[in-house]
């Protein structure tokens, strides 16, 4: 079944109509996406999905935290020390998720123009940036009792570094961009461009000789090479910090709104 777009007919030939057909999957997409395209619908649906978002994750992420420190077996090589991963993988898997959305959201800004794309992408820059930091951190202290050492500039850590210095730009010429007034393109093709090192960070323990250890979880059908007694806290955890990190997410994007609307108001109010 096709779905129909209307457009108008060439000057000077009456007031016939042309209607284009338009696949009706690919509409009703286009209409969803415009769903919340209404900043007062958006508010609607995020003020109370915040709070349960914020909630579930603080709750799931103590009960998995507990479970991997305190429950899970350590590892038969790296003992106890291994148990950092239950923060470092999930923080690692959304620092880079993170930066996926607001490439998502810089490329729905510049085609479709969705009045809400730059808010959600300038609004994940802040966690996403808390959360590399916390990857680096936490990498660094599980990398001393494992390698011997707290830092080696190898491909992995190196690109997840670079991660968390594109955070840093990214925010800062968001909020540049902002003071001076702009469309936010430029900020919006800068988040576009930096999400190539996605793919590197991804394909770093492949491309080159590194220290850091291979893809442990596969979820293309490759399974998983850790047990399940530290599998499912690690799952827990990664599922928990997510729902904490989109609970920030709208809690950004709402106060974004909100200061939004109340310089509008002054803009008005001193016209």
């Amino acid at each position: 079944m096709r779905a129909g777009f209307v457009g108008s007919a060439p000057k000077g030939q009456g007031a016939a109509r042309i209607c284009l057909p338009v696949p009706a999957p690919f509409a009703k997409r286009a209409a969803a996406m415009h769903i919340l395209a209404n900043p007062a619908r958006f508010l609607k649906l995020a003020r109370p999905l915040t709070g349960w978002l914020f909630w579930a994750g603080a709750l799931l992420t103590a009960a998995a935290l507990a479970a991997g420190l305190l429950l899970a077996p350590k590892d038969y090589l790296q003992g106890d020390s291994v148990r950092i991963m239950y923060v470092h993988v999930p923080a690692a898997w959304l620092a880079m998720g993170g930066w996926t959305g607001i490439a998502v959201a810089s490329l729905v800004q510049l085609v479709w123009r969705h009045p809400l794309a730059a808010v959600a992408a300038r609004a994940v820059a802040v966690p996403g940036a808390v959360f590399t930091a916390i990857c680096v951190a936490t990498g660094s202290l599980w990398g001393r009792p494992t390698w011997g050492t707290y830092w080696e500039w190898d491909g992995r850590m190196t690109s997840m570094l670079v991660l968390l210095f594109l955070y840093i730009g990214y925010a800062a010429l968001a909020d540049a961009d902002r003071e001076r007034g702009g469309e936010g393109r430029v900020v919006a093709i800068f988040g576009l461009i930096g999400a190539i090192n996605i793919p590197i960070i991804r394909f770093s323990v492949e491309w080159w000789n590194t220290l850091h250890q291979g893809q442990s979880i596969s979820f293309t059908g490759g399974g998983s090479s850790i047990d399940s007694s530290m599998l499912w806290p690690l799952l827990a955890s990664a599922l928990g910090f997510s729902l904490l990190f989109a609970s920030v997410v709208l809690m950004r994007m709402r106060s974004m709104l909100a200061r939004q609307k109340v310089e509008a108001r002054m803009r008005r109010m001193t016209a």
